[in-house]
């Protein structure tokens, strides 16, 4: 079955491009042209990967990010003009998975859409082995059902979210770069704003601290080099 792709975005001929690429792809495309109408289609008819403009009509991405956040985990690939640093920082701490600035490579976009969808779509639960778990002091990672626990808590964490973590613990007490950590987790080597890693190890202290507000420092900053996950 195809992959379902909600473009949101306000001008007709980017809707037009990406449509028909997405379309060329075998993608199954909607398309929405106001945050709003983003909200409404995205409940009804649940896409696996959203392509999210920050600048829309009603309500601006960033809004619409923060509402979809707190409903659901599907993967957000913004849009962003090169002026708007900030809501790109915004909208990656707030949940969106990668960006892409205008005017951009409809080759990279669908590179970038393809990697997304790889680590979303997993293959059925096979049964529960041993090797598939890692365990870091009352950290236990089941790569098998994609589930986190920290203690007995079950943490709520997005399909990105759980792959830098379980990176991480692969290489537990070793400093893993930016770079490296782009090429294992988002899918490619390069990227011209390395705080797309920073913002989503953010985000995963964050909920790390929710459970644990100690818990968070497990994941440790090397300054000018990168991060690692502290053997407990």
């Amino acid at each position: 079955m195809s992959a379902k792709i909600l473009i949101v975005d306000d001008e007709a001929p980017i809707i037009d491009v990406l449509s028909y690429n997405l379309n060329r792809a075998n993608y199954k495309v909607y398309v929405a042209w106001d945050g709003q109408q983003a909200l409404d289609l995205a409940r009804r008819e649940q896409p696996d990967l959203i392509i999210l403009d920050l600048m829309l009509p009603k309500l601006d991405g960033i809004e619409v990010c923060r509402i979809l956040r707190r409903e659901c985990d599907v993967p957000i690939i913004m849009l962003t003009a090169r002026d708007e640093e900030v809501d790109r920082v915004v909208g990656l701490e707030l949940g969106a998975d990668d960006y892409v600035v205008k005017p951009f490579s409809v080759r990279e976009l669908l590179a970038r859409v393809k990697n997304v969808l790889r680590r979303v779509y997993r293959p059925p639960e096979p049964p529960l082995d041993a090797a598939s778990l890692i365990r870091i002091g009352d950290l236990v990672i089941d790569a098998a059902r994609y589930e986190v626990r920290l203690g007995t808590v079950l943490l709520d964490l997005t399909a990105l979210e759980f792959k830098l973590l379980h990176t991480l613990a692969q290489h537990a007490g070793l400093v893993l770069s930016r770079e490296q950590l782009l090429d294992f987790v988002w899918g490619y080597d390069y990227h011209d704003d390395l705080r797309v890693v920073d913002a989503v190890v953010k985000r995963l202290r964050a909920k790390l601290r929710d459970v644990d507000p100690d818990a968070g420092e497990r994941v440790y900053t090397v300054r000018g080099v990168g991060y690692k996950l502290i053997r407990a």
